[in-house]
């Protein structure tokens, strides 16, 4: 049975359950929800980490050992929707499956397995889905911010100009080939030194340059002029290390702010710890421990070329830009027949 295969959108209501699908390079995330207001409540959710694109880099293709996982977590997500009778929903893959050469594959297994129809979207879509998602919390002034999304196989940066109605125009996007899974695989032992660490920064730096290259950004920001959002593992793992949980608490790390100086000690703390010591925190666990100091590096390079100060930690992102993007389509559509 296909999932998202409704002949024609449901009258929004609040009964009417969607459903949103975030296959990514590290994590298969599903919410589902249902329309309250101008938003929506959330009535399930399920978050797995499958690394589907692990090896990816060397070999260019997804692993049997990487899908099989996978499509394990998207069988729970599957079986989720039906006991949840989703009326509406949309599943998407980014960039494990936009760079992988048997995508196809793996698409058409998923299919077969769970019932899911998998959608490739575009770098672009997926940051205009990440930005719409994490809009709600960007603040009225400046008018003028930096978005980013570091992902397991890429990060999205977006430039996001506030009209005077407070609606966020996208004046730019780039994704680059720069994520969490790719850097850590390709780094190996080197971010666990200083040097090694720095020159790793310092590499990432100038692949992320090229979104600025007139460099108005950083001249914004050294003004004052920029304020920062983060959505990622990377962001919302230091969120939650920041405010020292005993467990991961999304209420708690959603629209946290951080000053870069607590992300930067933070940082150096995870690079000296081991390997086991990282795997023991309660915000970090074994499934991240070998990824979170690629993400800090990452993190710490974005923070050098625009020096804001302070970044807004958001838990939220593709997910939730596809949830509200599909019930106000059905809300134009109900007004319109």
């Amino acid at each position: 049975m296909l999932l998202n295969d409704s002949p024609r959108p449901p009258h929004p209501g609040s009964d009417t359950v969607y459903g949103a699908l975030d296959l990514g390079t590290n994590n298969c995330r599903l919410l589902m929800a249902v329309p309250q207001g101008e938003g929506f409540q959330v009535v399930d959710a399920f978050s797995r980490m499958t690394r589907l694109g692990e090896g990816l880099a060397a070999s260019g293709r997804l692993s049997p050992m990487a899908i099989e996982r996978t499509i394990a977590a998207l069988r729970l997500c599957a079986h989720k929707l039906r006991r949840r009778n989703t009326s509406r929903m949309r599943a998407v893959a980014t960039e494990a499956c936009r760079r992988a050469a048997n995508y196809r594959d793996f698409i058409d297994l998923a299919q077969q397995e769970t019932g899911l129809d998998l959608e490739i979207i575009t770098p672009r879509e997926e940051a205009c889905l990440a930005m719409a998602g994490c809009a709600p919390l960007l603040a009225p002034a400046p008018p003028t911010a930096l978005i980013f999304d570091i992902g397991g196989g890429s990060t999205e940066l977006i430039k996001v100009v506030l009209g005077e109605n407070g609606i966020p125009r996208i004046e730019t996007i780039e994704s680059l080939p720069l994520g969490v899974v790719t850097l850590a695989e390709a780094a190996g032992r080197d971010l666990d030194c200083q040097e090694g660490y720095e020159r790793i920064v310092t590499e990432a730096m100038e692949r992320l340059r090229c979104f600025d290259r007139d460099g108005s950004l950083g001249e914004l920001a050294k003004a004052g002029q920029l304020q920062m959002l983060g959505t990622s593992g990377t962001v919302t793992t230091l969120g939650g290390i920041h405010l020292d949980l005993d467990r991961y608490d999304r209420s708690q790390v959603d629209g946290l702010t951080m000053h870069f100086a607590d992300i930067e000690k933070i940082s150096a703390t995870l690079r000296c710890n081991s390997l086991d010591e990282r795997a023991m925190h309660a915000c970090i666990g074994p499934g991240r421990a070998d990824l979170v100091v690629a993400g800090c590096a990452i993190l710490a390079a974005i923070c050098r070329l625009w020096p804001v100060g302070r970044l807004r930690v958001a838990d939220r992102g593709v997910r939730e830009g596809i949830l509200l993007s599909m019930m106000r389509a059905d809300a134009r559509q109900a007004s319109h027949d």
